[in-house]
């Protein structure tokens, strides 16, 4: 118990502090105009504050002042000591910390394109990267004994790991207390193999995140009095990607790098299936969309409160899933992400996540190709041309079959 009493002060120090600073957050937020506003992607039905993002940040500043001062007070054992084979500037790392949140914020405040957000993330990553956070080398898993070195490689592997770990919390940030939840079930699990690796930093910083998230949940959760906008999902997203690669040494094992993955399977998942339904539509892949999963649950006929304990539901299976695999022999953690992947493929073939919910139509009165959704009649219309177009390409590449406008004429 005593060993577990400084991670317990430095939960409850993220948690008091970003439970006391959202108040502050959403008067700033209404200060500045951070206000989403309903629209038709948008779930809620009256305007709601974002930049919580900034609450869950000062979360996490106190709770770092705790960890030191405990250090130095108290004699807590130090955190701040990277793996060996590692070498990190904690300083560097804060810093990278402090300009995700910089670039969500302003983004919530004066809507950035999307290039300079991402500019902002590859900032924030590089700077990661710059301060040590690399994997040098990986295990080879068809040599055993053997390692793939990446040499200046690992600067941009680390870097395209990190902006994608930031993007899939932002992309499901969809439904009140969603993004907050899987967050906090994902860095809760995090701290669980962290603690089990003996990488004191990654437990403090995914403990501390855990504490963040719970109390902004606390006015994140259906029916949500703040959102925690792009200053939050992206610092929350950012955190996670930070956290795993803390907890795998500068020479990763496969079973390593696939945990956080299986950990952060639903966001994942949910991007996945965003980029390839974008793609089949042949628009951009940055073009927001209504076919996320916390859409097609409501679609469903979920309410908010439903569609999120279902989603959080998942996330915990994937995460329980995780630890088992870090418990076994290589034969059942093959076995065990395979049932894993199944299921989750499964659920979302029963939502229709692939199908798209755009596409473009040609509109004779404007003469200009227009993005249509589903409640535009124009959409049935393209859907059908659409599956008459898969088909006539299946008749081509079935030998002996005639296509269909031939057999039309018979």
């Amino acid at each position: 118990m005593e060993q577990a009493m400084p991670y317990i002060y430095v939960a409850a120090a993220a948690f008091i502090a970003t439970y006391l600073c959202v108040p502050l957050t959403k008067r700033l937020a209404h200060r500045l105009g951070a206000i989403d506003y309903p629209s038709k992607r948008r779930i809620n039905t009256k305007p709601i504050p974002r930049l919580g993002g900034l609450a869950m940040f000062a979360g996490l500043c106190v709770a770092l002042i705790v960890e030191i001062a405990g250090i130095k007070i108290l004699g807590w054992p130090p955190i701040l000591i990277p793996h060996p084979s590692m070498s990190i500037s904690y300083p560097v790392l804060g810093l990278s910390f402090l300009v995700i949140v910089i670039t969500g914020a302003v983004d919530d405040v004066h809507s950035l394109s999307p290039r300079s957000k991402l500019l902002g993330q590859i900032l924030s990553a590089c700077i990661a990267a710059a301060g040590g956070l690399l994997i040098g080398r990986v295990v080879n898993p068809f040599a055993p004994g053997t390692y793939i070195e990446l040499g200046l490689i690992a600067y941009p592997i680390t870097v395209i790991y990190l902006v994608a770990f930031t993007n899939i919390i932002n992309l499901i940030d969809g439904l009140d207390g969603l993004a907050a939840g899987i967050s906090g079930i994902a860095s809760l699990s995090m701290f669980s193999f962290a603690v089990l690796s003996g990488r004191l930093d990654a437990a403090a910083l995914s403990i501390a995140l855990f504490g963040a998230c719970l109390a902004f949940l606390r006015y994140n959760f259906y029916p949500a009095s703040i959102f925690m906008g792009d200053s939050g999902s992206l610092l929350l997203g950012f955190g996670l990607g930070t956290i795993s690669l803390l907890n795998v040494s500068r020479t990763a094992a496969l079973t390593s790098l696939i945990i956080p993955l299986i950990v952060a399977g639903v966001p994942i998942l949910d991007t996945l299936s965003a980029i390839i339904r974008r793609k089949r539509a042949h628009v951009s892949i940055g073009q927001a969309d209504t076919g996320h999963i916390h859409h097609r649950l409501i679609r469903e006929g979920y309410d908010q409160r439903q569609a999120v304990l279902l989603i959080y539901a998942w996330c915990l299976l994937l995460s329980l899933g995780a630890v088992v695999i870090n418990q076994v022999s290589v034969g059942w953690r093959v076995a065990i992400f395979l049932v894993l992947l199944a299921c989750s493929a499964l659920f979302a073939t029963r939502l229709h996540l692939f199908e798209p919910v755009l596409r473009h139509h040609y509109n004779p009165k404007t003469q200009q190709d227009e993005i249509v959704t589903p409640d535009d009649p124009a959409f049935a219309a393209e859907e059908r041309a659409a599956a008459e177009m898969r088909e006539e390409r299946l008749e081509h590449l079935i030998p002996g079959k005639s296509p269909k406008s031939t057999d039309s004429h018979k």
